[in-house]
């Protein structure tokens, strides 16, 4: 009785795992189509704007989104396959142990169809007849009744094994093929993203021929900074509300955001010696007021602009804990690290980004790669202290880039 309950057991496990996992997989097959969607909208916005025969940042910028999109869903798609094949081989180790339950059960259940067979319902019978008393009699009676019905019950256990083996198998099938077809479908994926990064190093060259999208993409920066500044702002007051709920609960001091004097935690003893976010590169533009190299007008930059080439590994310059990943129009795709006391760091131009929101990173965890801009391919850095922007050069180590 205790391997029938077994069985049982584990037919259940089985099944309940496998309605499980098609739960996660409709799941992610939603999330996977929503992306899909905006993906689409952005081509129709692209497409809108090529009809009118010109190449404007407005157009960068939904390649800019549609990139980032696809990027993401590739990243999706991989971390799906790592997942189909994990589904794959459980099942067929769930497939394995029903082969083995099955064959145990029918081979003992085999020996006692063999041994009634052979000595037939006369050893029953013998049984009930050297009863010594009529309560012997009846407990003796009860129990073959009893060992009749597990029989009965193991009978109905093969039947129902080979049932669940049966959509295992099915189940197995078609989650293979499902997993032949995610590999297409990434693929596919990929190379959309080699040919739209194409397509825009194209639009980006045609902007760069006219010297009135240099004018309106600084103007584009002023509102982004403003954009940015609103956005260090509500993380400041968000950081306050968390303070003040703790204080009032009478809490301990938030260690996730109580980095230690090692490692890069205490940022505010790290002046002057942090690492700077890429490994090579060039100094383009300081903290403060620059000359355009194009309209050679002067313009303030909040922070510096490092150039290097398209693809380049950008790394946080200290312990934190990633605040916000975001877009903006003039910064594209940029990160928000929180370090303690107030001291936050920013990352933009970042054509792909490896790090998630509130994901603590360490000093030199990657958090993506380098972009191109209107003004080539360059990364973005900055310091703010609260609601403050700081020259990054005065915290980073004097021997890190070459200057301009």
């Amino acid at each position: 009785m205790k391997y029938t309950i077994y069985i049982l057991l584990i037919i259940f496990t089985v099944f309940t795992t496998a309605q499980t996992q098609q739960d996660e997989i409709k799941k992610r097959q939603t999330e996977l189509n929503k992306i899909r969607n905006e993906i689409e909208g952005w081509e129709k916005k692209i497409q809108q704007g090529e009809k009118q025969e010109k190449s404007t940042l407005e157009i960068l910028d939904s390649f800019d989104k549609q990139l980032t999109l696809l990027r993401n869903l590739t990243n999706k798609l991989r971390e799906e396959e790592v997942g189909s094949e994990k589904r794959i081989n459980v099942m067929r180790k769930s497939i394995g142990v029903l082969e083995e339950q099955l064959y145990f059960i029918k081979k003992q259940y085999s020996k006692f169809v063999l041994n009634a067979y052979k000595q037939g319902r006369t050893q029953d019978l013998e049984l009930l007849a050297s009863s010594k008393s009529a309560n012997q009699l009846v407990v003796r009676s009860t129990y073959m009744k009893k060992f009749s019905e597990y029989r009965q019950r193991d009978i109905e256990t093969i039947t129902a094994k080979y049932k669940d083996l049966e959509k295992q198998k099915i189940q197995l099938v078609n989650q293979l093929l499902d997993n032949r077809s995610l590999l297409a479908s990434k693929r596919e994926e990929e190379e959309k993203i080699i040919e739209k990064t194409k397509e825009r190093k194209k639009v980006l060259e045609s902007i760069k021929q006219d010297k009135k999208n240099y004018a309106k993409e600084i103007e584009r920066k002023k509102k982004s900074v403003q954009d940015l500044e609103s956005m260090i702002s509500k993380l400041i007051e968000s950081d306050r509300k968390k303070s003040e709920r703790k204080t009032q609960a009478n809490d301990s001091p938030d260690i996730s955001t109580s980095y230690s004097s090692t490692g890069g935690g205490n940022f505010l003893n790290r002046r002057g010696t942090l690492p700077w976010p890429v490994r090579k590169g060039k100094l383009l533009n300081k903290f403060g007021e620059n000359q355009h190299p194009v309209l050679k007008t002067i313009s303030q930059n909040t922070g510096i602009d490092i150039s290097v080439p398209a693809g380049t590994d950008v790394y946080s310059v200290s312990e934190g804990e990633v605040a916000t990943i975001w877009w903006l129009p003039s910064f594209g795709n940029l990160v928000i690290v929180n370090h303690n006391n107030g001291y936050r760091t920013v990352y933009a131009h970042l054509s792909e980004i490896e790090v998630s929101e509130g994901q603590k990173v360490s000093e030199g965890t990657r958090i993506g790669k380098s972009g191109e801009t209107i003004n080539g391919p360059l990364v973005h850095f900055e310091v703010w202290k609260d609601r403050e922007k700081q020259n990054p050069e005065l915290w980073l180590h004097p021997q890190g880039v070459s200057k301009k």
